[in-house]
């Protein structure tokens, strides 16, 4: 585990994970912020791929279903940190850490192959973006929501250690490219007729999405081997 973590030992002599009082209001300001980030991916998945199916739009619920593998995630790391903030022992506090970076990395393949297959199907079948107002509404609200939620996050990992916590602020990043992207397609598309701007902008993410997978899901299983 990082530093900064008191251990004590309970009566049959087991190891357990003691907070501080800075580290213990760190972890409570994480679980804050993976319930917010929750709550919003849910109601982004709801309405994206409400107003995607409404509008005939794939790029919309393809936003939608990037909601649901946040949303994963999400659920991943609120677990890991109120294990610690329960104080759990301390290997176990580690497997959660190891199990929340797996599982992140792995939601960042899901969504290198989301990418690639929703980028890969407009291009080949030169698909415009299709309009939606709802749609721009909500992708606009997260250029706002997420970036604020991302830095946060990651503020908050690096505070507490935390490599799940700071790969998973790594991924809302991700969000708040591909609402900017979603955005600059249909504004592109509309105005000059550039129908292939989004797609090919959200491929340019693809090596990125995947280092970022790459390096969490090997960091799981380093941490596992020590």
């Amino acid at each position: 585990m990082s530093s900064g973590i008191t251990v004590t030992e309970d009566t049959s002599g087991r190891q357990m994970l003691a907070p501080g009082p800075i580290r213990d209001e760190h972890l409570r300001r994480g679980l804050r912020l993976e319930a917010l980030s929750i709550g919003w991916n849910v109601v982004e998945a709801v309405i994206a791929i409400g107003a995607g199916w409404l509008a005939g739009s794939i790029a919309l619920v393809g936003f939608g279903l990037d909601s649901v593998i946040e949303t994963i995630a999400g659920v991943a790391l609120y677990r890991r940190l109120g294990a610690e903030l329960g104080g759990v022992d301390e290997e176990t506090a580690e497997s959660h850490e190891r199990r929340a970076l797996a599982i992140v990395g792995g939601t960042f393949f899901l969504l290198a192959a989301y990418i690639l297959f929703e980028a890969g199907t407009t291009l080949w079948l030169r698909e415009p973006p299709q309009e939606s107002v709802l749609g721009m509404a909500l992708a606009s609200v997260s250029l706002v929501v997420m970036p604020l939620l991302a830095i946060m996050k990651k503020r908050t990992g690096d505070a507490l250690g935390s490599r799940a916590l700071v790969a998973d602020a790594n991924e809302t990043f991700v969000c708040v490219y591909l609402s900017a992207t979603l955005l600059l397609g249909l504004g592109l598309n509309a105005l000059v007729g550039w129908w292939w701007a989004d797609p090919v902008a959200a491929l340019l993410m693809v090596p990125f999405v995947l280092r970022e997978g790459r390096e969490a899901w090997e960091e799981s299983r380093e941490t596992d081997a020590t």
